[in-house]
């Protein structure tokens, strides 16, 4: 064979090779894809929703464990793995503890799952019709327990370490978040933008929750521009200081995604039995991985909390369910859409 038609067969081999990788590649792409597809026409029929942190309050749980073996059951075996009493925490308090961000998210995890076991105690036929899940934030990781995603064992652990990572990200940098109420999402981003260049520092949106009610993440210096200007530059109808540790939801929380993305990696998650929409990017997800790769982003993603609704009120939704401490999602649902019901199973 000459020397050119060598040069030529190598390179006609060497193309094949290349095709035949880029078919691989594709036909894996596609197969994480389809993978991920199983809930792409879902039925928000009948929709449970878990709340976040910041709905805890002193006293919350006690009557439902009281009542419900099931619901007692959980605490006591969340307690054997977190090394202390949760329900006395969440009964007795003090509040300082309670409110802490390391307490209130196994906290509020486990008194979600215990909500649902009052409900199925009062109404198995209701815990059974339940078509889809969501959870605001904290709450996400109650709905993927609930759809059969996450173990409680597992919840209890990633919540545990969740909430310890969050608080020692808002520890090494002073940060706050702050509520707005009064003004649309474009006038809340300008607010945003102001507050930064009055400042010098750095505040964004964190919580889209509705028309009229976002909440900002950023350093302090930031969220008390945000109080000082949203009146009477922007004409907001107020703001809120929210008690929490720090900036959540924004890249102030990146020093807890590695801590977090390496508990996940090695926590079983399987396809939920039913849709669970990502507070990420308001979609539900059935690959395993892609919902790993979500929750670890959640922590310095914003909350789709305005669009979620959206979208399970698009998908046939009748009723909703909110199980767990407060009333705050019920809430927000009414002031999107005035006709949702949504009943309140509270520990």
């Amino acid at each position: 064979m000459c020397l050119s038609k060598l040069v030529l067969s190598l390179s006609m081999l060497t193309c094949a090779r290349g095709l035949v990788r880029t078919s691989v590649r594709s036909a894996r792409n596609l197969a994480v894809r389809a993978g991920d597809d199983g809930f792409s026409d879902y039925s928000a029929k009948t929709t449970f929703l878990f709340p976040g942190q910041g709905a805890q309050s002193v006293g919350m749980a006690a009557e439902t464990a009281a009542a419900v073996p099931e619901a007692a059951a959980l605490f006591a075996k969340a307690s054997d793995i977190l090394g202390y009493d949760l329900l006395a925490k969440c009964a007795e308090g003090p509040k300082e503890e309670l409110d802490s961000t390391a307490v209130s998210q196994p906290a509020i995890f486990v008194s979600s799952m215990a909500a649902v076991e009052k409900l199925r105690s009062e109404s198995p036929e209701t815990v059974d019709s339940a078509t889809c899940a969501m959870g605001l934030s904290l709450g996400e990781y109650s709905a993927l327990c609930f759809a059969g995603a996450i173990s409680f064992e597992d919840g209890v652990k990633l919540t545990k370490l969740r909430g310890e990572a969050m608080q020692a990200a808002a520890d090494a940098t002073p940060s706050s978040m702050v509520s707005v109420i009064g003004l649309d999402k474009d006038k809340v981003a300008e607010l945003c933008e102001a507050a930064s260049t009055k400042s010098g520092g750095s505040v964004t949106t964190a919580n889209f929750l509705c028309k009229g009610n976002y909440a900002v993440s950023g350093d302090v210096a930031a969220c008390d521009a945000v109080e000082e200007i949203a009146k009477p530059d922007f004409k907001a109808r107020m703001t809120v200081r929210l008690a929490v540790a720090g900036a959540f939801h924004t890249d102030f929380m990146a020093p807890a995604v590695d801590a977090l993305a390496a508990a996940l990696k090695e926590t079983d998650v399987a396809s939920p039995r039913i849709p669970v929409v990502s507070n990420v990017d308001a979609k539900p997800h059935s690959d395993p991985d892609v919902i790993k790769d979500l929750l670890a982003k959640q922590v310095t993603s914003p909350v789709l909390w305005e669009d979620s609704v959206a979208q399970v009120l698009g998908n046939g939704f009748e009723k909703g369910y909110e199980l767990g401490p407060g009333k705050v999602i019920s809430g927000i649902f009414k002031r999107i859409d005035k006709t949702a019901e949504v009943e309140n199973v509270v520990v």
